[in-house]
């Protein structure tokens, strides 16, 4: 593939060369073996955490999910890994929330047998935390401090166990009609279809038992005790990737070769959100959520799910605003008289919508209990301004005149922050 040379030991003698070997053996799948050069490429500092940004967005680009998934697992566990380096005290700061959820967690692994005895100190060292932390309120945060406690921060947001969650023979269901599905979407604007029965039993059992099993949920950022998940930091797995390269192969006309992968997400929720706390457009130009926890956790079968407006963000206004000021979203959406749809949450129930939608995770009543905590699974196609199937909805508004920016995973000055809402 390349002419770069190699050293007795094994390694490219060159920056180039060890850039075209570790991408080569992530498109052959040989991550154990590209580890060590991405890792080697990471510690040159920006540059190489560019660079690995930028094979990532190509990757996506290309469509060459399975590579892009396999890119987004090592920059995953080059950040988070256990063995990784120092994490900055500023990006993870400890939560009331947060730190219950991973007490939750870390229970659930050790009653199924995947984390042992050894894992008893790390345990206690997070009930120490968290009992100090909520005596100060429900919404007390601090940075993480290594020095004070060693045993915590080996642990905390790392990457402690990721389920090995393979593709299936098929991860879409045979339950629904995609060529309907895009009819529907393209033919009736401003472009909202639900689907039920989304995935098969088999991807559906998968991915769930991922989302509860993998210590991935490193965003804590979120009101109400919301928990993010995302693509470069380890949500990601070979199944993610089917589902994802499936969809564009199952609705070509709606995406297809049209819209490249630009993102996808899990978030976790409950066992109480108030209606109205998310509204916010994303930067996409389709996206497909869908719902992974049993129906037997949602004490009100009316809610639970989204709320999708009529209205779509203006392309005049930047990522910051229409992702998450609300004081503007709202106001914006009374004097346009917005109406809305409201999808009831099902498990294994999926939305395909115009990102650019302004929509809200609707009301939940969940039960209280860690394999009860309401789960969304997001995945974003294209982006805003590039949409064609239902443009100028809102029609132009200038009042804003920064550009749109396009997405927190690929913009490298924004490195800190997160799209705001599942």
């Amino acid at each position: 593939m390349g002419t770069g040379t190699e050293d007795h030991a094994g390694g490219p003698s060159s920056r180039a060369a060890r850039r075209e070997r570790a991408l080569r053996l992530v498109e052959e799948g040989r991550r154990d073996e590209a580890l060590p050069l991405w890792r080697a490429e990471l510690d040159t500092g920006e540059s190489g955490l560019a660079w690995m940004q930028d094979q990532l967005h190509a990757l996506l680009e290309r469509r060459d999910l399975t590579a892009a998934g396999e890119c987004a697992a090592i920059a995953a566990e080059l950040r988070w890994g256990a063995g990784s380096g120092p994490v900055p005290r500023a990006s993870v700061p400890m939560s009331v929330p947060k730190l219950r959820h991973d007490l939750q967690q870390l229970g659930h692994l050790r009653g199924q047998g995947v984390l042992g005895e050894e894992h008893a100190p790390v345990i206690d060292a997070y009930r120490r935390a968290h009992d100090r932390l909520a005596a100060r309120g429900a919404d007390a945060r601090e940075p993480l401090d290594a020095a004070a406690d060693p045993v915590l921060a080996g642990a905390y947001n790392r990457l402690l166990h990721v389920r090995d969650t393979p593709r299936v023979a098929r991860a879409l269901s045979s339950r629904w009609d995609p060529a309907a599905v895009e009819e529907q979407y393209l033919a009736n604007p401003p472009g909202v279809v639900f689907v039920d029965g989304f995935l098969t039993e088999e991807a559906l059992d998968g991915l769930y038992r991922f989302c509860l099993d993998s210590t991935i949920w490193s965003g804590n950022r979120y009101a109400h005790g919301r928990l993010g998940a995302f693509f470069q930091d380890g949500f990601a797995c070979p199944l993610l990737m089917q589902i994802a390269e499936e969809l564009r192969e199952a609705l070509p006309r709606l995406i297809g070769e049209r819209y490249p992968l630009r993102q996808m997400w899990g978030f976790k929720s409950g066992p109480e959100l108030p209606a109205d706390a998310t509204t916010h457009a994303d930067f996409a130009a389709v996206n497909v959520n869908f719902w992974i926890t049993p129906d037997s956790a949602n004490l009100d079968p009316g809610s639970g799910g989204l709320v999708v407006h009529d209205l779509d963000a203006p392309l005049s206004w930047d990522f910051d605003t229409y992702n998450g000021r609300s004081d503007l979203i709202r106001p914006f959406l009374r004097e346009r008289r917005a109406r809305s749809m409201t999808i009831p949450y099902r498990r294994n129930r999926a939305v395909v919508f115009n990102s650019d939608l302004f929509h809200a995770t609707d009301a939940v009543r969940f039960r209280p209990g860690y394999e009860n905590l309401r789960v969304n699974v997001t995945m974003l196609y294209g982006d805003r301004e590039a949409e064609v199937h239902h443009r100028e909805l809102s029609g132009p508004v200038t009042t804003l005149s920064r550009p749109a920016w396009r997405s927190a995973a690929f913009a490298r000055r924004k490195a800190g922050a997160r799209p705001r809402k599942g």
